[in-house]
């Protein structure tokens, strides 16, 4: 198993990784506790509807300084797979290297 890319800070101290941050994220828009979200939940198990998904999205998007390609309209169309957390994970890791290169 992977260890999720570190995020630094601006004094290149490591703060939390992408992994306990997007946990973070999905579980204040669920209104749970973080050790209710685990990687195998969808947003739909965690009683996240559509407009905490889109909130969610924008959170991650200003956390982690990217664009993520999520089509609120339509999910199923997106670029983006939302279908569980650890896809969550996986599209933001995937979309931070895609920006450092």
């Amino acid at each position: 198993m992977t260890k999720c890319p570190a995020i630094l800070d601006k004094r290149g101290a490591e703060v939390m990784d992408v992994k306990e941050q997007a946990i973070q994220i999905i579980a204040e828009q669920a209104m749970l506790d973080v050790s209710d979200v685990s990687m195998e939940s969808t947003p739909e198990e965690l009683g996240i509807d559509s407009l905490g998904l889109v909130e969610a999205i924008f959170a991650i998007e200003e956390q982690f300084d990217i664009s993520v390609p999520f089509n609120a309209n339509d999910p199923s169309e997106s670029d983006f797979d939302i279908s569980s957390v650890a896809k969550i994970v996986e599209g933001i890791e995937k979309l931070i290297a895609e920006q450092k290169s």
